[in-house]
């Protein structure tokens, strides 16, 4: 009894070693492996994608500091503009307006120097220049537009490009299809999807972001231009 035991349970620890080397281990993916396992397709997809990416996040840095810089106002800009106007001192308006870098100034500035001149052409002048101001503000923006529009597209492009490699796989195959066979043209399908989305969302945003602050900067010009036209047109 005593050596059918003993050879019974070294059986059993046996069988238990075997099943515990049996047991599946978990594979991690890495980004990198991720990307790289769509094949050639995908890495052509995805390249694109990230040169989008890398132009969207470069346009929203530039246009975002530029347009916060062009934001600021001196408080005490106005009101000091309206008292050299008042008290006829052009020279020291014009001065006032290059020292402010801003777009309201450049506005007021082209006023100025037309004063002497019909109403109607000092606003003309300070209306046409300040859509200059706004064209330079929006530079870059419809790219922006475009990359948060183009990019979903190239990523269901990745997709059907997937889809019809592993179409092609099976029909390869024929009856004896594999997972493996088909995992190239999921990847492709899959990881393009992602990144495509990915890239059109954070454009698509900043894009916003971007617009938003135009408007606030079109709004303080265009409230400097009426106080500065009021003030020419008030009776002396």
């Amino acid at each position: 009894m005593i050596p059918f035991l003993q050879i019974n349970t070294s059986g059993s620890a046996a069988d238990s070693a075997e099943l515990l080397n049996d047991e599946p281990v978990e594979k991690t993916l890495s980004v990198f492996e991720l990307i790289t396992s769509g094949g050639t397709g995908g890495m052509i997809i995805m390249s694109v994608l990230f040169i989008l990416s890398i132009i969207a996040v470069s346009i929203f840095i530039e246009r975002y500091k530029a347009l916060k810089k062009a934001g600021k106002l001196d408080e005490n800009f106005t009101q000091q503009l309206k008292d050299y106007v008042s008290d006829g001192k052009l020279d020291a308006a014009k001065s006032l307006c290059q020292s402010n870098p801003t777009p309201v100034a450049r506005m007021m500035e082209k006023g100025i120097s037309r004063i002497g001149r019909p109403l109607k052409d000092i606003a003309a002048a300070v209306e046409n220049t300040g859509k200059i101001e706004v064209y330079r503000m929006e530079k870059n923006l419809p790219l922006l537009a475009t990359i948060s529009g183009a990019a979903p597209m190239i990523g269901f492009l990745g997709t059907v490009i997937g889809m019809i490699l592993a179409f092609h796989q099976m029909a390869i195959a024929g009856g004896q299809i594999q997972v493996d066979m088909l995992a190239e043209g999921i990847y492709t399908a899959m990881t393009t999807t992602v990144a495509g989305l990915s890239v059109g969302i954070v454009a698509y945003m900043g894009y916003n972001i971007l617009v938003s602050k135009v408007d606030k900067v079109v709004y303080k010009m265009e409230v400097n231009a009426t106080e500065f036209l009021d003030l020419l047109n008030e009776p002396v």
